[in-house]
């Protein structure tokens, strides 16, 4: 049986309400999951400790901070040697303005996400991180006209 499935509708209406607010007070969130404080505290306390809740974090308006184009690249390597991977994910880690990068199954061996200021500010870290990766077959990249939808929020 996994984690996933010992938790309660009560275990989930907290990890919900949390991933929405989640700087509600205690006192909130237990009027808003109908539990005491006292239970819903301990709830809370449980799941942060079973690793269901990973982070309390700040979510920033890319925005205002200058950050408005998303980029997605798309990278085929050479191979697929295990030694190969290391230091490609190696050297993917220091790239500036990373979201994401996950390997693959499909036409890509790895997808990233970036955060940019425009095309120029995509074309430098282009040619000073992207462009040097090790292994790289081919490079595609695309570049998002408009989020449709962006949540964090994992169904519970």
């Amino acid at each position: 049986m996994t984690q996933a499935m010992d938790m309660d509708a009560t275990d989930r209406r907290i990890l919900t309400v949390l991933q929405r607010e989640g700087r509600i007070t205690n006192a909130e969130l237990s009027e808003r999951v109908n539990l005491s404080p006292s239970a819903c505290h301990r709830r809370t306390q449980r799941l942060e400790e079973e690793g269901y809740i990973a982070a309390f974090v700040a979510l920033l308006d890319a925005r205002k901070l200058g950050l408005a184009t998303t980029v997605f690249v798309e990278i085929t390597l050479e191979g697929q040697a295990e030694d190969l991977l290391d230091r490609f994910e190696r050297e993917v880690a220091r790239i500036p303005n990373l979201l994401e990068c996950h390997l693959m199954a499909g036409s890509a061996d790895y997808l990233m996400k970036l955060l940019v200021q425009d095309t120029d500010d995509f074309a430098r870290i282009h040619r000073q991180f992207l462009s040097r990766l090790p292994g790289v077959r081919q490079m595609q990249s695309s570049f998002s006209l408009r989020t449709v939808v962006n949540t964090t929020a994992i169904p519970v």
